[in-house]
Parts: C-alpha cells; structure tokens; sequence
C-alpha cells in the first residue's frame, strides 16, 4: 500500500506535517518502538509509530530521524498522547530527511494503524501470491517446468510468512518450506487430518500440536482412477490422499486467503497426478512378476522378469537385488461391505515401505506393488544385502547375516511408523494387516516368500486393533499357532487358568498376574523375578505359592508353565 491511503482512511485519524512529496512510497509493514535505536529491527519500507519515549531533549530528534531514514523506512506517525503538539525539532528533522511524518490523534491507538496496515498489506501480497500461483499451475500443468511443491510452498513463506508443509497419510514429509517438522509432529498432524475426514468435517481442519496451532488442508487425489468427488466414499481416499499443513490458524482468515490456499492444495495436487501416472510402469512390472509367481512358472522365466525390473527401481544397478515381498489387506466392515480395499492397499504400500529419512514425491520410486481383489503385494529391492552363504562356515558368515537383518524391513518398525495416523483414518470399521517375508537373493524364493508374507499377514489379522503386523520370524514360533485357535476354545482355556487370578486380584489387589508373568519371562528365576518386581524373594514365593493354590498348578514342572505362557498369549 502507498502513504497516501493512509490520510485517505478517516477512522485512522492522522494528520500529516510534512513530507508530502514522499506519500507514493510503499508501505511494506509496520513497527512501534521508543528506543532511540531500533535499526536492528528494520528492514526498509516500515511505518515506523513511536509515543515518542525516546526523546528527551530537542537534540535527540536529529540522531533518532537519520537512523530511520538510513534504514529506508516509508514514513514516521508520531503520538500526541505524551507531548501533546508534536516538537518541532522533530518535524524539522524530517523535513531534512525527506522522511514523511505523521501526527497519532490521541484517541487514535497504535493498534488500530497496525491492524489495518497489516490487513492491506497482507491482502496485497496475497493478490500478487495468486498471480504467482496461477502462472505456476499452468507450468506445472503442461510439464514439470514449474519446479514442483517446493517452489509455491517457499512462496507462502515468502510472501505470506507462511511456514507449510505437504505431508503423505503417516505425517511423511513431501515437500515443505523452512524447517523439515520433527515426526511426531508430522505423525500426530495427519492423525488429527485423517479422524476429521473421516468424521465429515470440511477442511480446513484445526489441529494443535506441542503448543503450535496449525491448520490441515486436505489435497484430493482427482487423476485417472479416482472416483468422482460428489460419488466418492470417503473411504477409499482417506488412506492416501495428501494434507498441507500451515502452521497458522486459518478459522479467522479472509476468504481471498483461503481461496489461495485451496488453490495451492489443488496445484499440488497436480504434481500427485504425475506421480501416480509415473508409478503405473512399476505396479505393471510387479503385477507381471505377481502373476508368474501365483502361475508356478520357471524361476528361469521369474528370473528374467525380475532383470527387466531390476533395472526401472534401482536404476546403475549392475545385477538383481536382493527381494523381500509385504502383503497387504484392507477391509471395511459396516453395511457397505462392497467397498474394495485392493487400491486402498496398494496405496497404502507405497507410502509405508518409503524409507522414512528419505522426503520429496518421488522417494517411493524404487518400490513395486500390485494388486488382486482385497489383497495388495509389494516386491520391495534390497540392493544392500550381501547374498547368503553357499557352504555355510558360521563364524565366517555371521557378520553377512548380521548386514542382511539390518538391511531388510522388519514388521514391527512398519508398525510404529504408521500405526497411530493410520488408526484414526480406520476409525472403527475398517483394518490394515501386514505380513513381511523374510528377505531372498533369487527368483527361486520369491514363491515362498510371498507364501510366507500372506501367513504373516493371516497371524497379523487374528491380533486385536486397527493397524497389526506380523513378520517373517513369528512364522517359526507358537505364535503361529495360536491364532488358528478356535474362540470358543481360547476362551475356555484362558478362562479356567486365568480368571481365578483376576478375581482375586479385583478382591485384594494382590498382584498375581503381573507375578506370573514376570516369574515366566524370568524363567523362574526366582532371584531374579524379585529383584524386577522389587520384592523380597519370601514375598515372591508367597506369591508363587498363592497361584498355585488358586489354579491347582505347579509351576516348578514345565507343562504347566507352558500351559501359563499360552494362556497369557492367547488372553
């Protein structure tokens, strides 16, 4: 805005006593201060306000004027509430500086100037942002020219002073302006955007995290293969589209601001079509792979198709990757049991298997996933394993297998990453499990990998929660009996082991079952048990004796120890 607006708002009261030459210059912002010093606080183009604290004498007008001046402020508003009359010495040494100067009317607060030169200047920057922003669609529109999230996004930082972010339904950072947010921040964000829309409530939403406000817009996913928005069950775009996060709160902002936010959302948008569209040769190549396995071919023709593959996710590298395979479900209950969770599966893949350190859209582009019917299967490369032993020293392999188990994906770290945001966007009727085979260096594998990644997956269904997960290495252990096991039968057998120790826990707080399975993880060690529960091992004892007398166990002859530990697993 130009100084001549401000003498032409009347509600701002101001007068002017000199400069009149100067009232073209643009006001960039605004700044009240008395100290004789402020410099470091400017930046050029400010209305300066001042109550005119500073001045104690005449002299003090000239050194105070000819800092602002050198600072390239736009002009000077000066309060009549201390004084009275504005001094002359400082008029006069405006004049000398050529720098405009204005009188506050005492029933004028300083206030009053700064909200509204805030707003004019705010809705400026917002028209000339706009402009910026409609050029950029039309590039990125017609090629990848535009420069992608990131440059729009710098420009609401520049412009508007607004910090965003475009994060993926975990909180993984896409793109952003400024400081990358720290994951549990991100986490907690898509958590708050994923329980909104699901619960219908129209964007933006509001979401407070760590004592900073900020506000969610949702980006629709509008490409080939998504359903037309009016028809669109929230439920199969929940789990995959994108947020922006701007750390304002939106719910008192002008509508011109809120539309270019939305325009932004829908910018970015665009940029997602891309990426869904470049994603389509690698969900082909792992739909090939996919059906071949299923099929039973040769590991011979698996083999060639896995060269062919190879080289679009790790491209230089000179020979086949190591391979793990995730399964995927999602399924929906309610009366609308129609609803495929195949895609919603697929997507989900995509974005769980980014390694989490990595940002930008095109992070997963290493990462091939199809899908058939319900059910989603990614091939995810691990160039970095060093292959198996042929002839099997063990002391001479054990560092190989110790790189292999930290190279390969592990099905519990899947799960903390995604486990809370997605559970808010499951709400209460809906369910994702995953199964993680164990990692394979030959096309030979990949049959039992997938077999040994679809039972993972079936161990991971039978846990409670919206979001489970079960790993290769469970497969080898009780655990993967005991989901096999009829409910009537789990029932009963941790009834009649169990329910004795509850009840007498509810009656005397006596702290039996914490003491059974502590005693199990120890071994029965009873020195140990204690020394972790912090009681005296006569107490222990007590205690050990009292589950026996309960349950009419023994818990010093192993089937009966055995027959607690299931009943605890299975409870």
């Amino acid at each position: 805005m130009r100084l001549r607006a401000l003498l032409d708002t009347e509600a701002l009261g101001l007068r002017l006593l000199g400069g009149e030459d100067e009232l073209d210059r643009s006001v960039r912002g605004v700044m009240t201060t008395d100290l004789r010093d402020p410099s470091r606080y400017l930046s050029g183009g400010e209305l300066v306000l001042t109550g005119l604290a500073w001045r104690r004498d005449a002299a003090d007008s000239e050194p105070f004027v000819r800092i602002l001046a050198g600072a390239g402020v736009a002009g000077l508003a000066a309060g009549e509430a201390e004084l009275g009359d504005i001094p002359d010495d400082l008029v006069a040494a405006c004049l000398r500086h050529r720098l405009p100067l204005f009188a506050v009317h005492e029933t004028v607060a300083f206030a009053m100037i700064t909200e509204h030169v805030v707003r004019q200047v705010s809705g400026e920057r917002a028209g000339d942002l706009a402009a910026v922003v409609d050029r950029h669609r039309r590039l990125m529109t017609s090629g990848p020219a535009g420069g992608g999230p990131e440059v729009v996004l710098d420009l609401l930082t520049s412009d508007l002073d607004l910090r965003a972010w475009v994060l993926s339904p975990t909180g993984r950072r896409i793109a952003g302006s400024g400081e990358p947010l720290p994951p549990h921040v991100g986490a907690e964000l898509a958590g708050h955007h994923l329980a909104a829309t699901r619960s219908g409530r129209r964007g933006p939403h509001r979401a407070e995290v760590d004592g900073t406000a900020y506000s969610l817009f949702p980006i629709r996913n509008t490409g080939r293969g998504a359903a037309p928005l009016p028809s669109r069950d929230v439920r199969e775009s929940v789990l995959s589209d994108w947020l922006l996060a701007v750390e304002a709160d939106a719910g008192d902002w002008p509508a011109a601001r809120l539309d270019l936010l939305q325009g932004v959302t829908q910018l970015i948008a665009v940029e997602r079509d891309r990426r869904d569209a470049a994603r389509a040769v690698r969900r082909r190549l792992a739909q090939e792979v996919l059906e071949l396995v299923q099929a039973g071919a040769a590991p011979a023709e698996i083999a060639a198709r896995l060269r062919v593959a190879a080289p679009v996710l790790l491209p230089g590298l000179g020979t086949a990757p190591h391979w793990q395979v995730v399964v995927a479900r999602v399924e929906w209950t309610g009366e609308d049991t129609d609803l495929s969770g195949g895609r919603a599966a697929q997507a989900l893949l995509e974005e769980i298997l980014v390694d989490p350190a990595v940002s930008g859209p095109d992070s997963a582009d290493r990462i091939a996933v199809a899908h058939t019917g319900e059910e989603a299967v990614a091939l995810v490369p691990l160039n970095a394993l060093p292959a198996p032993p042929a002839g099997g020293a063990e002391d001479e392999t054990s560092a190989d297998e110790a790189e292999r188990h930290d190279a390969a994906l592990h099905a519990d770290a899947l799960l903390h990453a995604v486990r809370a945001p997605l559970s808010a966007g499951l709400a209460d009727d809906g369910r994702l499990t995953l199964g993680v085979s164990a990692a394979v260096h030959s096309a030979e594998g990949l049959r039992g990998a997938l077999e040994e990644a679809r039972h993972a997956r079936r161990v991971a269904a039978a846990r409670p929660g919206p979001v489970c997960a079960a790993g290769h290495h469970e497969l080898a252990s009780h655990v993967l009996l005991l989901p096999f096991v009829p409910d009537d039968v789990r029932r009963a057998f941790t009834a009649r082991l169990l329910d004795p120790l509850r009840d007498y826990d509810r009656r005397h707080r006596a702290e039996l079952m914490e003491t059974l399975e502590a005693f199990l993880d120890c071994d029965g060690s009873w020195t140990r048990c204690a020394a972790r529960l912090h009681l005296h091992v006569n107490t222990l004892r007590y205690r050990v004796g009292r589950i026996e007398q309960l349950t009419g166990r023994d818990l010093s002859r192993l089937e009966d120890k055995l027959d607690f530990f299931l009943a605890l697993r299975m409870s």
